[in-house]
Order: structure tokens, then C-alpha cells, then sequence
């Protein structure tokens, strides 16, 4: 097809799907006759992904974001990984025991190799432990993840002995969670981690992977180029230790609006895609040409409300914050419908949430309910004295989650229907992080997957009080602080019984959730949307990972 031809045939495709749905302009056997138009895949070993999100940087350790880990996990690999259910695997670590209730020890692997062909061994460990906490400006750290590490020594170059300063059963859990870097690249062969801390002359910049330069893991992929807002070019890793993925080169490329990227797949510009929007999914399943993968995600959607002194988002009160008084947080929480966010705004394609993470998951606490009560919501707030409300901003990114800037609206018109006149501000993820993390917000719309696939991840993440060397409230951007909530998680974090520490979560969550900060909204259902030929166990995590994508059998 000449080139001019296919330009004019995309720009058809992505007139009639800008407006990010089939439904309305593709009624009945005309929207799956140009479903099933869609190529198969061929034989060529490149799989172009399109995905709808980008991530903020290509640092391993930079931001804790979900984009932002599905980007490291094809170049940078943990000790420990979680497999599509979210059960632990030996990734560079071949096993691990706990030697006593706080000294662990992990047998490397031997003979991996980092994409220079340099040996990785347990230095590299050290290093990027050491360097965690050493990012400038991460708004989201990985520390939360290291808390627990006191020392860390190793008697030879393939064996780790972690020593933590009180039995921490979730040691291994949590080291799936950050991808291990270079330590002769980054000049940290010498740098220890023990009792008097981690010192080094410098430590690597962000720019310094988001320029390729230290862009070198042991992953099955080797990183080529990064053009921000357009592509990431990967290549197949020759020397991987593990199976080999399917792929001689990957492709992915940022296409957050739903229509374009749908409209890439039909086109053929793109395999594979993320998060089809969820009114064409009915329409997907019966193409001919489609194949969908899905299932429930551990993501949890969520509103934070902040109690800042000031509230920057919150008119009509005479300066103060409202959001102080427990009775106006329960009052919002009462006024969000969540059942209707999932039938009409998330098209079932969601299941809606009542805690921090889905039944089935450690932690979960079956006792824990939400209602919905507009009266009883009224009542709270006069209550308060705020019997004709008051007015407020809500903050949503409109790029990052499924949805995101319709369920925000949502919940706006819910909140006024109680009195609490609602705008939203609805921008792109970037933008969006960039003013939440400086606490621009009063109200704010986002999501958390929990990587360890148990409570302590969201409890010690969104609503533990801010301090760095615990690793808790790393993103906590509501300025709320529960002492006795933090107590509750330093004991069942210190509890190795796997049943104590659970029911110990379980009573955590309880509190958190009575406190109405974080108020959950629905769990997203993840769908991947590919060309027929290829195959995909869709993952809890959500994460879109080239070298688990497949030809089908």
C-alpha cells in the first residue's frame, strides 16, 4: 500500500474513532466488518504495542508508577517476581530461607549476565538498595520497599545476607517490587549498605536512563532508543538466562486516547493494545479478527481527601477545611454511588470497591462495608455545619486510569446532589502528578495496585504518616497522620505468623477505612485487546509485559 494511501486510510479510521467509542458511529455489521479487517500478524518477529500510558521516566527507581515498572520490567529484573496471580517466582534469586526472624539469605543466580556482558552478582544488589533512597525528587520512592533492610552483606559474589532490624516476613514479597541496576556502570563497586548507612561520591541521575546511557539490566530485552511521547524501541536480549521471548524487537508506543489507539489496532499499526475503551469490548469479543484478554485487576480507584490546614481546592467555608471534620468525609463517602460508576460510566467492566484491595487478597477484611445514603450524607454535613455545603476543585488525570476523567465527573455530580458544588480538573498525567504532589489539591482521583498483592501495600503507601525511614506514606498526599494506625502496621509487619498478621492488616484496614481519606471507588477490570494469532495471560498487576505475549497455540 503506498504510503500516501495508508495515511489517508488511518486518518479515515481515526475520524470515525475519535470519539473513543464504536457504539454510535458503527452501529451493528458495519463496526464488525471493519473489525474483522484487521490483519493477522505476520510473520516478522517485531510486536508494536500501544499502550495508554507513558511513563514519567525510564529510571528503574524514579517513580513508583505503574507505567513506570512495566517499562523496567523488560530491561531490569528483581530478586524475587510475581507471577500473572501475583505469587512469588525466583527471578534473580534461584531461592531464598529466612535463617532466623531477621536475617534472610538469597542464592543468586550464576552466570547472568548484564546487557555489557559484565557478571551480576551480589554487589548489584547492594548498590541499588543503596541508591533507592538516593533519587533526587522521586515523587513516589521505592523506599517503602527497603524500610526494613538494616544491613545487607555477602560472603561471596552469588549469596545475600539481608538483615533486618525486626522479623519482616515480606521481605522477599517486597524485593519483586524494584528492578536491580548496574553497579560497575553507575561506579558503585565499592558502595556498602550496613548500620552507618550508604555513601557514595555521586549517585546516577534520572537523565542518565532517560538518555539511554545507563539503560543496562539483565532483562530479556535490550533498551535502543526513547523518543518521550512517541516510542520506546526495545531489542531481544541474545544472552538471556531465561527462556527467550518470542520478539527479535518491541515497540511501544504511548496512545492515550482510546480512539487512536483502538484505531491503530484496526489499522494495523499496532499487535497489541492496553485498555480498550470498555463501551467497544461486547462489539471486540465477537470480531473475528480480535482476540481479548482479561480479568480483574488489584488496582484499586480511589479519592483522597486532603485535611490540610489551608485547603487549596475548598471555597465557601471562610478558609477553613472541611474535610477535617470525619462527618463531611463520611458525608462524600455516602454520596458516591458506586454501583452506577460501574454500570454505566465503567460499562461492568469494574467491580465496585469497598477497601483498598478486591476479596480474595491478604488483608482484605470481609466486614469492611460502604453504603450509599444521599439523605444520611445531608444530614452529616449540616451536622458539620455546613448545611448548604460549600464549593470544591477535584483533580483527576485523564490519560492514566480507565475512565479516569468520566468517573471524576461522576462523582462531581454526585457530591453536588448532597450541596458540595464540584468542577472538576481534569489534565494529563504528568500535569496531573506534577500539582498532586505538591498538594494542589483538596480532592484528588487516583489509583493504587498493590505490587505485593496484600493490604501493607496500600496502608503503608496512601494513608501511613510520611516518614522516610520506615517507608511509609510515600504517597500520602493529604497531610493525614494516624499514630495509632502506623502502630497497628509496625506490629503486623513485625509478625511472621502469616494468619496473626493478616487478622492484625484486617483490623488496620478497618480504622483506615472508618477515617474516610482514602475512599475507595471500584477495582478496574484490565482488558488487552490483540490481533488474532497471539496469546496473553492477562495479570493482576495489569502490567503489559512483550515477553509473555505469545503466538497462540
Amino acid at each position: 500500500m503506498a504510503l500516501r494511501d495508508r495515511h489517508l486510510r488511518d486518518r479515515r479510521l481515526a475520524d470515525v474513532l475519535r470519539s473513543g467509542t464504536l457504539r454510535p458511529l458503527l452501529p451493528g455489521l458495519a463496526a464488525l466488518a471493519l473489525l474483522a479487517a484487521v490483519p493477522a500478524p505476520s510473520q516478522a518477529a517485531t510486536l508494536t504495542v500501544g499502550t495508554s500510558a507513558e511513563p514519567s521516566a525510564l529510571d528503574p527507581h524514579y517513580h513508583n508508577l505503574g507505567p513506570n515498572t512495566r517499562a523496567r520490567k523488560h530491561v531490569f529484573e528483581s530478586l524475587v517476581s510475581m507471577d500473572a496471580k501475583m505469587r512469588l517466582q525466583p527471578e534473580l534469586a534461584e531461592s531464598w530461607r529466612a535463617v532466623d526472624e531477621t536475617t534472610w539469605e538469597f542464592k543468586l543466580r550464576k552466570g547472568v549476565k548484564f546487557h555489557d556482558g559484565t557478571e551480576f552478582t551480589a554487589q548489584d544488589f547492594i548498590y541499588t538498595a543503596c541508591r533507592i533512597p538516593n533519587v533526587a525528587n522521586s515523587p513516589s520512592s521505592f523506599t517503602v520497599y527497603t524500610k526494613g533492610i538494616a544491613a545487607i552483606e555477602a560472603p561471596d559474589p552469588h549469596t545475600l545476607i539481608i538483615k533486618t532490624g525486626k522479623p519482616y516476613p515480606l521481605l522477599p514479597v517486597e524485593l519483586s517490587t524494584f528492578g536491580i541496576i548496574s553497579a560497575k556502570a553507575a561506579g558503585g563497586e565499592t558502595v556498602t549498605f550496613d548500620k552507618a548507612g550508604c555513601k557514595a561520591d555521586s549517585w546516577p541521575s534520572t537523565q542518565a536512563f532517560n538518555d539511554g546511557s545507563l539503560m543496562i539490566g539483565t532483562g530479556p530485552f535490550r533498551h535502543k532508543s526513547y523518543t518521550k511521547g512517541d516510542r520506546q524501541i526495545l531489542e531481544r536480549n541474545p544472552d538471556y538466562w531465561g527462556p527467550q521471548p518470542a520478539w527479535d524487537t518491541v515497540v511501544f508506543r504511548p496512545i492515550t486516547s482510546d480512539g487512536p489507539r483502538v484505531a491503530a489496532l484496526l489499522a494495523g499499526d499496532v499487535d497489541m493494545i492496553e485498555s480498550p475503551p470498555v463501551q467497544d469490548i461486547e462489539r471486540l469479543k465477537s470480531a473475528p479478527n480480535v482476540a481479548l484478554a482479561q480479568a480483574q485487576s488489584n488496582r484499586v480507584i480511589y479519592l483522597a481527601l486532603g485535611v490540610q490546614d489551608t485547603p487549596p481546592t475548598i471555597t465557601g467555608t471562610d478558609g477553613k477545611n472541611p474535610l477535617k471534620d470525619p462527618r463531611v468525609r463520611k458525608a462524600l463517602s455516602l454520596a458516591v454511588d458506586r454501583d452506577a460508576i460501574v454500570k454505566r460510566i465503567m460499562m461492568g467492566v469494574a467491580e465496585p470497591a469497598n477497601q483498598y484491595l478486591p476479596a480474595g487478597f491478604y488483608g482484605n477484611n470481609p466486614e469492611v462495608t460502604v453504603a450509599t445514603d444521599a439523605n444520611k450524607a445531608k444530614q452529616l454535613l449540616a451536622e458539620a455545619g455546613y448545611p448548604k455545603g460549600f464549593q470544591l476543585t477535584l483533580g483527576t488525570p485523564n490519560d492514566r486510569y480507565i475512565n479516569d476523567d468520566k468517573v471524576a465527573q461522576a462523582v462531581a455530580q454526585m457530591f453536588t446532589r448532597i450541596g458540595v458544588q464540584t468542577q472538576v480538573d481534569a489534565t494529563t498525567a504528568n500535569v496531573f502528578f506534577s500539582k498532586r504532589n505538591k498538594q494542589e489539591y483538596s480532592v484528588f482521583l487516583a489509583g493504587w495496585g498493590a505490587d505485593s498483592g496484600e493490604m501493607s501495600s496500600p496502608l503503608k503507601a496512601l494513608i501511613a504518616t510520611p516518614v522516610k525511614e520506615k517507608g511509609y506514606g510515600t504517597t500520602n498526599y493529604t497531610s493525614y497522620s494516624d499514630p495509632e494506625l502506623d502502630g497497628m502496621l509496625d506490629t503486623a509487619l513485625a509478625t511472621v505468623d502469616d494468619a496473626k498478621r493478616e487478622t492484625l492488616l484486617q483490623a488496620a484496614v478497618k480504622r483506615a477505612m472508618d477515617a474516610d481519606i482514602i475512599i475507595p471507588l471500584h477495582y478496574e477490570v484490565t482488558v488487552w485487546a490483540m490481533k488474532k494469532g497471539l496469546s496473553y495471560e492477562p495479570r493482576a498487576d495489569q502490567y503489559t509485559l512483550a515477553q509473555k505475549v505469545v503466538p497462540a497455540k
